[in-house]
């Protein structure tokens, strides 16, 4: 028996371990690895094996390389040729892609080099072009995990310049806090500064604004920039509106032309949403001559994941405020990657459009490969983008287009082989406050399809106040007279299940049972014996405050039912005892009335005769929002307290 017990207990010991999810502590790393002659350095990275994700395109690693001196590269081993001689810290983030575990860890390597360069720096690392301010991360972000985010900025000025840079962070449209600032790198002198205050002169140096150059010569996804040249001071206010957190630059003596970066690594919170297809946002802002109002701005967007996925779906629709969503445009971006070893001549996105959503409102916002629409009953003969809006879905494919393949020989910028479609639809003018989940299919030509994560459009709870005014039945008391007002809170307009809190007062009075008793006495003034009958009463008048809690779930549109527990105490309660006494001319009470006597004790009792109550209750009307009609009962704790209650409500 004993060796039984024991059995038992060793099973079911296991079953508990089972049971318990194990957090993955396992930290991986990778290495940095060089290979230097003179003043040229090749690196490479030493990574751990990959964890490739079943039913997903082949795990690999992705790169980002900051050399210690203000430049970067993404390429995957990247030759550098350092121009001064000095100590350069580099530093590489690993990121993980199709792979179930953890971004390797690196250690920065400290490179030491002894001799001068006159070559350029851009023939070796690769430095991006960008349009006077860029912001970028090296990867999405992923709860608790690092990023980093590289601001880079140009002068566009045809003089050397003193100015100053803005990073907004930490969206206030979230409750907590997204990112923690852990470290800013930066290597052109530039300064942090707590002043937000500029001082602006009237006008602005028209003559030397800009540097003559051909904007054609600028990539596409590098113009795609926020620009804003003379209200500096509606930018920042705006900006400190929407990001609780600012880190504030000032920088000197930038040469016409110079780009510079400044880089920042942020940690992603345990509190951060943990929506795999909720966006957050960081804000540039550039003051190329802090003398002048003159600005760019740029707003980086990222899609908060769960692994790193080059293939993904969002939307700007996670926390939507239900009150005022019908004049909210939402916003969708399905982003995509070939992975093959050939470039991907068609692509086609099958996107699931979830019934609330109005087709009709359906625009393109933006996309990549940046190609004009198809013409309708033409076969493409260009590159173009055809849209098919079916019942549930709508096809995006990308025809005649050349998107490299992440392993296509010769391909270096792993970004060269992504592309995107960014559209927006408004809601339908009747839909109902539930969560919606939708996902897309990819199609790289001829290829199986694959499958992105879901993007969830959501609805904050929001408040909704209700006034209600009835009348409450007591079956089984004496003379009760009771009527209430009172308080309600719920969520706005809730689709199905739901909880609701009420502040009720109530106005109540009734009566105890009378106890009547009789005797004969004798009666002088009538000369024999007369019948003397006592009657006993108290009636209460009370003023009773109630707390009911309920669950509710609407049936439809006009019909709701719920249940719950209530507690109510009376707040005053005035008794009034009442004697009255009649003496009868004989002994029968059919006999003229000798003479009435009545006497009356008052007494006050305060917040006492604490009562709970579980009741069922039923609404008929408009059962989301508006007027209706209800009935409630309440099963109460204290003897012959049930009671029915019939009321109307209004909900706002």
């Amino acid at each position: 028996m004993k060796k039984h017990l024991t059995f038992f207990f060793f099973l079911i010991s296991i079953f508990l371990y089972a049971q318990v999810k194990v957090k993955d502590t396992t930290t991986r790393r990778s290495v940095i690895l060089t290979e230097k002659i003179k003043n040229t350095v090749t690196f490479k990275s030493q990574n751990p094996p990959l964890m490739q994700v079943l039913g997903a395109p082949a795990a690999n690693y992705s790169h980002f390389w900051e050399f210690g001196d203000g430049t970067y590269s993404k390429e995957k081993e990247p030759a550098k040729i350092y121009k001064k001689q000095g100590l350069y810290k580099v530093n590489l983030s690993v990121t993980n892609n199709y792979d179930n575990g953890k971004p390797p860890a690196t250690r920065p390597k400290t490179v030491v080099i002894t001799e001068n360069s006159d070559a350029l720096l851009n023939q070796i690392a690769t430095v991006e072009k960008q349009d006077g301010l860029q912001l970028f991360a090296s990867r999405e972000p992923v709860p608790e995990q690092e990023i980093i985010v590289v601001a880079t900025y140009r002068n566009e000025l045809n003089y050397v310049t003193n100015g100053k840079l803005y990073l907004f962070y930490n969206d206030t449209e979230f409750k907590n806090k997204n990112f923690e600032l852990l470290e800013v790198r930066t290597h052109f002198g530039e300064r942090e500064t707590f002043d937000n205050s500029i001082v602006y002169a009237e006008n602005k140096n028209e003559t030397n604004r800009f540097l003559a150059h051909d904007a054609s010569e600028i990539p596409f996804f590098f113009k795609s920039y926020d620009v804003n040249d003379e209200n500096l001071d509606e930018t920042l206010l705006e900006s400190k509106k929407e990001f609780r957190d600012a880190k504030v630059f000032e920088f000197d003596l930038m040469n016409p032309n110079e780009t510079r970066n400044v880089f920042f690594t942020f940690k992603t919170t345990p509190e951060m949403l943990k929506d795999t297809s909720a966006t957050v946002r960081m804000r540039g802002v550039y003051v190329s001559d802090r003398n002048y109002k003159t600005h760019k701005k740029r707003t980086l967007e990222m899609e908060i994941v769960t692994s790193h996925d080059p293939n993904k779906m969002s939307s700007n629709g996670a926390f939507m405020n239900y009150r005022l969503v019908r004049f909210k445009t939402v916003n969708f971006k399905t982003r995509f990657q070939n992975n093959g070893e050939g470039p991907a001549k068609m692509i086609r996105l099958e996107t699931d459009i979830p019934e609330m959503f109005d087709k009709k409102t359906f625009k393109i916002v933006d996309s990549y490969p940046k190609c004009p629409i198809c013409v309708k009953g033409e076969i493409a003969k260009i590159s173009c983008l055809d849209t098919i809006i079916k019942k549930d879905q709508i096809y995006f494919t990308f025809k005649n287009i050349y998107l490299p393949g992440s392993e296509q020989k010769n391909v270096k910028e792993k970004d060269s082989t992504k592309g995107f479609v960014k559209y927006s639809m408004k809601f339908n003018k009747d839909f109902h406050k539930i969560k919606t989940k939708s996902r897309t299919a990819i199609y790289f030509d001829k290829n199986e399809p694959v499958i992105t994560n879901y993007a969830v459009t959501r609805f904050l709870p929001g408040i909704s106040i209700g006034a209600k005014a009835g009348y409450n039945y007591f079956p089984q008391l004496v003379n009760s007279q009771s009527y209430f007002v009172s308080a309600t809170i719920s969520p706005f307009k809730s689709y199905r299940w739901y909880w609701q809190v009420e502040l009720q007062n109530s106005l109540h009075t009734y009566a105890s049972k009378t106890e009547t008793s009789d005797r004969f006495i004798q009666n002088p003034a009538v000369g024999n014996l007369s019948l003397e009958r006592t009657t006993n009463t108290i009636e209460y008048r009370n003023y009773s405050v109630e707390i009911p809690i309920l669950m509710r779930y609407n049936i439809n549109n006009y019909i709701g039912v719920g249940a719950g527990i209530q507690a109510n105490i009376n707040g005053s309660q005035k008794e009034i005892a009442i004697k009255k006494t009649v003496i009868y001319e004989g002994v029968s009470d059919t006999n003229f009335i000798f003479s009435t006597k009545e006497d009356k004790i008052e007494s006050l009792k305060t917040f006492q005769n604490f009562q709970g109550g579980i009741l069922l209750d039923a609404t008929f009307g408009f059962a989301r929002i508006g007027p209706s009609l209800g009935l409630r009962y309440v099963l109460n704790s204290q003897k012959n307290f049930n009671y029915f209650q019939a009321y109307g409500i209004w909900k706002f």
